[in-house]
């Protein structure tokens, strides 16, 4: 059988990852048809046959795109094999990257994020730095392909982390570039920080690199009740005299501890032994008032002696007994501050210079009952309170005059403190407290006659005082939840206003509940009433 050649439409072929040149001829040789090319290379009868698929293949194309210039676009596209793959790994692996051609020169545009190394003609071996995206470019002999490379942060070891850590949580990791993606749901912002700060160091310590989309389940809304009491009881005694003594002649005497009469004027004329001389004039003795001190609790004066005598007393005993409860209650989130204040606010005058003179400026200074706190619930019903409370109320007796302006600013006695505490849900915690007890004795006497038995107590005064504080703070937190409308109890609940004959006529303050009646304030039909154990708390529902 003669040898027929086929040149008329030489092809670069690629056939099943193999390489053939130009046809020379075509000839049968033992029986069967092959194909020997230039090379010298014969060809098989399954090659011919995809070979005969392929020129088919590249003839329907030609028929329909209808343009030699187009056939033969296309059959230059297909001998550069211009081909975009795509790879993925995470840090710290590696693939190897395989081309259809040999590799004559190779470039990666980030070395950082991915390594590469050819191990063949025809081999890549690309290994993950860091995340990140990159592209390998590849060139061959009138050959090019690219490759994107890109590398995602390794998570397996910190899911294993979180696990072995927090085993109870449900958390998703995912990475996302060179960020790490935490999603799911923990039981506290315990958990949640302890999620974050295991995932820091797989992207490098950089918080903003951590995507937190953990959602904290559970009640996350806190109240907190702060109970403050205070008993101070006081004793107070003094005793003490003072006398005086005048003459007609103008001899006196005085004895002024305590200055229960004080001198405010005094005046001596002392007369001559043979009278009057020339040119003088008057009385002559001894003129002068007194000033009564505040603490004088009685006075006498008799004539004996020829003397005037007068006497000043300070004996009082005084018992004093305070007492001091406050209770405000705060509901707030869990990480939120909330405060309150039930009190008020009162003036002071601030001097301040203003063109060569002074202008008085006021500034208000709050008082009351006062609290701030901010709650964080932790794992296991626990709850981290930061609680800081305050009773305050004016004090006159610590008070500032101002003679220039006419002013006078109280002072304030304040109860006050500040903490941080961990308790469970419903468990009450003293977080302070105080017991004073103080005595003052104070005597003040005349030399030796004040040490006379008896009479002694007339040249001394004595006074003794006693006080004695006993002060708690305790504040309790709940988990709480909304309740229902009609559950809810207000103060004004009980309360009826009294008509025109009970307020003027009988002086009721409050009116009389009529039988088979709400009260006025009800504006609904009251509900049927529940037993007491099962009443919610004042303005919130326990969760448990």
């Amino acid at each position: 059988m003669a040898m027929t050649p086929l040149s008329a439409h030489p092809l670069f072929l690629r056939i099943s990852g193999r390489e053939f040149g130009e046809p020379d001829r075509l000839g049968v040789n033992r029986g069967e048809m092959v194909m020997v090319t230039k090379k010298g290379k014969a060809v098989g009868p399954k090659a011919l046959l995809s070979l005969g698929i392929m020129l088919s293949v590249v003839t329907l194309i030609l028929l329909v795109w209808g343009k030699p210039a187009g056939g033969a676009d296309l059959l230059q596209g297909v001998k550069d094999q211009e081909i975009k793959q795509m790879l993925r790994l995470r840090a710290g692996q590696s693939k190897v990257l395989r081309t259809p051609f040999a590799i004559s020169r190779i470039s990666v545009a980030d070395p950082d994020i991915a390594d590469i190394m050819l191990i063949s003609e025809k081999e890549i071996y690309v290994n993950g730095q860091s995340p990140g995206v990159t592209n390998i470019s590849i060139w061959g002999k009138a050959r090019f392909t690219s490759a994107t490379v890109t590398v995602e942060a390794d998570v397996s070891l910190l899911k294993e982390k979180l696990h072995q850590v927090l085993p109870k949580e449900k958390i998703a990791v995912e990475a996302a570039g060179d960020s790490i993606v935490l999603s799911g749901e923990v039981i506290g912002p315990v958990a949640q920080s302890t999620a974050i700060s295991l995932a820091l160091p797989y992207v490098g310590n950089k918080k903003e690199k951590v995507v937190n989309l953990l959602h904290i389940g559970g009640v996350q809304q806190v109240l907190v009740e702060v109970r403050l009491a205070e008993i101070n009881r006081n004793v107070a005694e003094r005793m003490g005299v003072n006398l005086w003594a005048l003459g007609k002649s103008g001899n006196f005497g005085v004895s002024q501890i305590n200055n229960l009469g004080n001198f405010s004027t005094l005046s001596r004329t002392l007369a001559s032994l043979l009278g009057p001389t020339a040119g003088e004039s008057g009385t002559f003795g001894t003129v002068f008032k007194q000033a009564l001190s505040p603490n004088l609790t009685a006075m006498a004066g008799f004539k004996a002696g020829g003397l005037l005598w007068t006497m000043f007393f300070d004996v009082l005993k005084q018992q004093g007994l305070g007492r001091l409860l406050a209770e405000p209650n705060l509901v707030t989130t869990s990480g939120q501050e909330a405060s309150f204040l039930a009190g008020g606010e009162f003036p002071i005058p601030v001097p301040q210079a203003s063109g060569g003179g002074t202008t008085i400026t006021i500034e208000y200074k709050k008082f009351g009952v006062a609290l701030v706190f901010t709650p964080t619930v932790l794992d296991d019903g626990k709850i981290a309170l930061k609680v800081a409370p305050e009773v305050s109320e004016l004090d006159t007796t610590a008070g500032v005059a101002f003679t220039s302006g006419g002013f006078f600013v109280p002072g304030l006695k304040i109860r006050r403190t500040s903490t941080h505490v961990e308790v469970k849900d419903g468990e009450t915690f003293a977080i302070a407290g105080l017991l004073s007890d103080s005595h003052r004795n104070v005597v003040n006497k005349f030399p030796v006659l004040g040490d006379i038995p008896i009479l002694g107590t007339l040249f001394r005064s004595s006074s003794f005082q006693k006080n004695e504080t006993e002060l708690v703070v305790m504040v309790t937190p709940h988990l709480v939840k909304p309740m229902k409308a009609t559950a809810a109890r207000i103060p004004t609940d009980a309360y009826i206003e009294p008509n025109d004959f009970e307020f003027y006529l009988l002086g009721a303050l409050e009116g009389r509940k009529k039988q088979g009646q709400p009260p006025a304030s009800t504006p609904a039909p009251t509900p049927a009433p529940v037993p007491e154990a099962q009443l919610p708390g004042f303005g919130y529902q326990p969760v448990n």
